[in-house]
Formats: structure tokens, C-alpha cells, sequence
């Protein structure tokens, strides 16, 4: 008896078509693509909470009259926008497309769990960040061997992973496969996390000073923290994720992108709903304090974040920058962070008022600097308000 010949093919959403981008980042299927990102990337975790934090609405019309958050939201790219501050949502918005119950990738917004993870270790004085990563990293490869735990916080490491969304050959979409966004080129070599980023390499003699005035981004510096977490407090980086889940009380789930061992993707695998989107805001407005006295990171620690020299992200305008430091954006008396593709979470850390903005561009490099600009100072003036 012959046997019948099995037929199979790539997983299409995965599969590299042009642009070196799977087809889940290309332009016209990018807003689908973050919608179901969540279930798009081959590994991952959900995590949810046992108690919810919750949230009564107080709509406060003069946001929705702000000049910029007209012009925001009436663009194609808008998903959703949300405001809050203690226990109250102060607007809450929708694209036609969207919903409340709608989970959207956060991108590199995931990154500023680790400065919870960091803060707590810190406080706890397990970590010098003064020390080389490779005091407790020996197999860390020469791209970060000689850097200080500080800069990699501070995306202030100089080697020869790239983080170029023009360039689609940059080092970011390679590291993409690890955690599984898109096939490998071979569909054999699923590399994990560490084994990935202890192959970069420094760009001269193990040299990874920068010495410019602005950061180097690069997503690989947080997944190296990540590592770095899991190596000094014996806790894995799930449990962490957990905890910290659990302190802002979310009403959905964090969905997390992992390797295919289960490591999470800290540099960017997040996804949430909006309203847990903002759910993990007010945990940062509360210095980590969270629901049932649950805590997570170090209120000393997100404090001096704000006051930290850390070196200048971007521009706003005349000497009007966002500077990085401890895996967070700042910029006068906020901290957040943006996402590839049109997202940014904001904490006015004076004011305590938390925005969250979901959207997607549909440009070939999914990115606007302009865009971004709008983005950044519509926040900005939401929040810098008092409600």
C-alpha cells in the first residue's frame, strides 16, 4: 500500500513575504496583525488575576476638546485612547474597529516591567548597577561583556545590533524568529533567547561605550536585563510577570510572547485591552503598590527615574527632548514609554494622571516621526493636567 503523501506549508502570517517583514507587519495587513498578535506569535503565555482592580467612570469633556486629541483620534491610524487617574477612567475612546474588550500589542511598552523588576532588586540591594553585566553573565558575548548594568538600563550601550525600522535588515527583525513572530529561515534553527544574545557582538575590541549624546536603541538591552532578573533573584521571569499582574489587578490577561522555551520576551511581546492597558499605568502612578497591598518594584526607584540623567531618546523641539533611563521614556514630570507602530503609555508621576494610546501606522517602516511627535505631546498635555 502507498502511503499518502502528507502535505503542509509555512504558517502564512509568519511566513517572510517582502520588506524582510512577516506578513502580519506588512502595511495592509498590520492592523489585523496587531489586533491578533497575541494569537499570531508561536509561543507564549497568558496570565490573569485573581481579584480586578476596578474602575468607575468620571468623563472629564474638556480632554476630548484638546486640539491635538481631535486631531489624533480622527486619523486612520487611531484604535484607542484612554485616561485615567486613581480608580476613575476620564475618557475612554474607540475606533469604529476596536472595542473595549480588544487586546493590542504593547510592543516595547512591555519593557518598563523591568523597571519594576529592577527597582525591587535594587531596593533589596541584591544589585549593584554600578557592576559590569558580566559579573553575572560570564557567557554574555563581547556586544555587552564590558557594559555597566546602568547603561544597558539606559539604552546607553554602543555594538552591532541595529534597531532601524527604515532598514529592514536591521538586527531587530532578525531577533524577531526568537520570539517567534516569524519563521526562522530554517525551520530547524529555533534559537532561544540567551543563546541569541550572547552572540552580539561589540563593534570595536569589546569596546560598548557610547559616546553619543543621544541612547542607542536596542530592544536586545532589555532582553539581557531579563535574563539578568532571572540570574540574581532565582525567580523566573514568568513568576515576576505574575506578580506583577496580580498587583494591578488586570480584568483580562497580559498575553506575553516567549521563546520556544517559555522564557517572556520582555523587549516587546506584550498585548492588552485597553482598559488593562491603563490598569498598568496606574500601577506605576501608585509606585507599584497594588491591589489587596500587593506590590511590585520599588517606589524610590521610579522616583529617581524621573530625575535621572539618563541620555536623550528624541527631540520634541528646541531643546525640548524625551530622555531614557531604567527602561523608561522621561520627560519633565513624566515617564512611559513608546511601541513600534503607534503606541505609548504615560505617567505623569506629579500629576498621577495615566494615558494609553493604541494605534497603528501603515507606513512601510510602521513609524513617523512627526506622528510620534503629535503622539508624544498630546499626551503630554493630557496629563499634565489636574482633573
Amino acid at each position: 500500500m502507498t502511503q499518502q503523501k502528507i502535505i503542509s506549508e509555512p504558517n502564512p502570517s509568519l511566513k517572510t513575504l517582502r520588506d524582510n517583514k512577516a506578513q502580519w507587519n506588512l502595511p495592509e495587513f498590520r492592523r489585523d496583525g496587531y489586533k491578533n498578535l497575541h494569537k499570531i506569535n508561536r509561543y507564549g503565555l497568558l496570565l490573569r488575576s485573581d481579584h480586578v482592580l476596578k474602575l468607575q467612570k468620571n468623563i472629564n469633556h474638556t480632554i476630548e476638546s484638546i486640539d491635538l486629541v481631535k486631531k489624533m483620534t480622527d486619523k486612520r491610524s487611531f484604535c484607542s485612547l484612554i485616561v485615567g487617574k486613581d480608580q476613575e477612567i476620564l475618557l475612554e475612546k474607540y475606533a469604529n474597529d476596536f472595542s473595549e474588550f480588544q487586546p493590542q500589542t504593547i510592543m516595547s511598552i512591555s519593557k518598563m516591567y523591568l523597571n519594576l523588576f529592577i527597582g525591587e532588586l535594587v531596593e533589596q540591594k541584591k544589585l549593584n548597577l554600578n557592576e559590569k553585566i558580566s559579573f553575572h553573565l560570564p557567557n554574555i558575548g563581547s556586544g555587552y561583556a564590558n557594559a555597566s548594568i546602568q547603561d544597558i538600563l539606559n539604552m546607553n550601550v554602543d555594538n552591532l545590533y541595529t534597531e532601524d525600522y527604515t532598514d529592514s535588515f536591521s538586527s531587530s527583525f532578525a531577533h524577531e524568529s526568537v520570539g517567534g513572530w516569524r519563521l526562522p529561515d530554517e525551520l530547524d534553527e529555533n534559537e532561544n533567547q540567551e543563546v541569541f544574545l550572547n552572540k552580539i557582538k561589540s563593534a570595536n575590541e569589546a569596546a560598548t561605550k557610547n559616546y553619543s549624546d543621544f541612547a542607542k536603541y536596542k530592544s536586545a538591552n532589555s532582553d539581557v536585563i531579563g535574563i539578568l532578573v532571572e540570574k540574581i533573584s532565582g525567580i523566573s521571569l514568568r513568576e515576576w510577570l505574575l506578580k506583577s499582574v496580580e498587583a494591578a489587578g488586570f480584568e483580562d490577561a497580559l498575553y506575553m510572547a516567549t521563546d520556544r522555551a517559555g522564557m517572556p520576551w520582555m523587549s516587546g511581546g506584550g498585548c492588552l485591552i485597553t482598559r488593562d492597558f491603563l490598569r498598568m499605568g496606574l500601577l506605576f502612578s501608585r509606585r507599584g503598590l497594588g491591589v489587596l497591598n500587593r506590590s511590585i518594584g520599588s517606589k524610590n526607584f521610579i522616583n529617581e527615574t524621573i530625575n535621572f540623567s539618563g541620555p536623550k531618546y528624541m527631540a520634541l523641539g528646541n531643546d525640548n527632548y524625551v530622555f531614557y533611563a531604567n527602561q523608561a521614556m522621561k520627560s519633565k514630570d513624566w515617564i512611559g514609554h513608546s511601541g513600534y507602530g503607534g503606541q505609548f503609555l504615560m505617567i505623569n508621576l506629579k500629576t498621577n494622571v495615566v494615558a494609553g494610546f493604541f494605534s497603528v501606522l501603515e507606513t512601510p517602516s510602521a513609524t513617523d516621526e512627526n506622528y510620534k511627535i503629535d503622539m508624544i505631546q498630546m499626551l503630554e498635555e493630557i496629563v499634565s493636567r489636574n482633573y
